[in-house]
């Protein structure tokens, strides 16, 4: 396929007023625009589809997991119920998540407080480096 403009085209072109070049420019590209429109929907449609069947998934294999952890429960309790008694055994399991989850949450508690605010404070720094920078030289190009 060629990008070459046929003669007559070409010379049509040549003929028209700038302004009238550009108005035919300006409908050309919005009559475009309005075409690519539909088709952007259609595909963000279908990766939002996509995207939606991917999400449900996590929360599917999210569950699996809650039911598998509490298959381990059991079966850690049932296990320690051969040395203690039952209720024993389960307070002993409970306790360990206990410090699993508050150990989980001081240090995520410790991450976002190191996070916080949420303001890029080195940028600020070095922004206020360059202003005082660009003020000392600022005396000394007028002299």
């Amino acid at each position: 396929m060629s990008n070459a403009i046929p003669e007559d085209t070409d010379n049509r072109l040549r003929e028209q007023p700038l302004g009238e070049l550009f108005k035919e420019l300006s409908n050309d590209l919005s009559t475009l625009v309005r075409q690519e429109l539909p088709l952007a929907r259609a595909e963000m449609t279908e990766k939002g589809k996509q995207a939606g069947v991917g999400v449900g998934m996590f929360g599917a294999a999210g569950l699996a997991s809650l039911l598998a952890l509490a298959a381990l429960t059991t079966c850690a309790i049932a296990a320690l119920a051969t040395g203690m008694e039952a209720w024993a055994a389960a307070l002993v399991v409970a306790t360990i998540y206990g410090v699993a989850a508050g150990a989980l949450a001081l240090s995520g508690k410790n991450r976002v407080a190191r996070a916080t605010p949420p303001v890029p404070e080195e940028t600020i720094e070095t922004v206020k480096e360059d202003a005082q920078w660009a003020k000392t030289r600022l005396p000394s190009a007028r002299r």
